[in-house]
């Protein structure tokens, strides 16, 4: 791997958030997909890329997979522009880049590739001039394809499910990132980490959120996101919770994170400015 810096200057008023853990089952397409509906309905333009090869994103937006033209893949191999395979999805200010078909074959593909793990990156930087914010979701494993989001992204957002083994693997994330940082993305850092799966009757959720709390400090977001059989169904019914029943608790926690997400964001570009 040639190594290369990266300061993201290329997209200047874009920000990119790879979200990322390699346990599957966390919630992360869950808080991709309604993170960005959520920014999406204060008017941000976003943008999601569904780097997962399981495609539960598009899904979750209602793209069949059979009706899935070009996407990721097609992005990261054929040259093909945002602009090119981006799809509006029902939500105003929101697209998608579906992961198509080939995108299972791309973690091989990528081993003999040149500049592979800055082909998202360089797609968006081509690009994506459009969009406030650009999501990736990343496939439940640390392979080439997260390697591409981490290098592509400016932070990294963590859904840890709060559950016993919430903090297990979380070390080998974080050499991850410390190593992408070191090679190819100095500027990459963690935006935050949001508490998943939240059960207020359960004593365990309260101590395994003070654990991550303990270790994480104030990059855990205030907001937690409880279990919630709404957040279950949407994806079944091809739409986001936030369309699906924006009364329930799961769209209320969204709307709160999104909130917390963007003030983040504000804060970041106003202690840039005044640098």
């Amino acid at each position: 791997m040639s190594s290369s810096t990266h300061t993201g200057q290329n997209v200047p008023n874009c920000r990119v958030i790879a979200v990322v853990n390699q346990k599957g089952g966390v919630g992360k397409t869950t808080t991709t997909v309604n993170l960005a509906t959520a920014m999406a309905a204060v008017g941000k333009r976003v943008l999601i890329v569904d780097a997962d090869p399981q495609g539960n994103a598009s899904t979750g937006f209602g793209f069949a997979r059979a009706d899935r033209g070009a996407g990721c893949y097609e992005m990261m191999f054929d040259g093909l522009s945002v602009e090119d395979v981006a799809v509006p999805t029902p939500i105003p200010n929101l697209s998608i880049i579906t992961a198509s078909a080939d995108l299972a074959g791309a973690e091989i593909q990528l081993v003999n590739t040149e500049r592979r793990e800055s082909r998202i990156r360089e797609a968006l930087e081509r690009s994506a001039k459009d969009f406030d914010f650009v999501l990736i979701d990343c496939p439940p494993s640390l392979n080439l394809i997260t390697l591409n989001a981490l290098v592509a992204a400016n932070g990294l957002l963590v859904p840890l499910q709060v559950e016993f083994y919430a903090l297990e693997g979380i070390s080998s994330l974080l050499q991850t990132v410390e190593a992408v940082r070191e090679r190819f993305n100095p500027d990459l850092e963690i935006q935050g980490v949001v508490l998943t799966m939240f059960d207020k009757r359960n004593s365990l959720s309260e101590a395994v959120a003070q654990d991550v709390r303990a270790f994480f400090g104030d990059q855990v977001y205030e907001t937690e996101i409880p279990r919630n059989v709404r957040v279950s169904e949407a994806p079944s019914h091809g739409k986001p919770v936030l369309l699906y029943d924006l009364k329930c608790s799961g769209s209320r926690a969204y709307m709160l994170l999104a909130g917390e997400v963007l003030r983040r964001e504000e804060d970041k570009a106003q202690q840039a400015n005044a640098a």
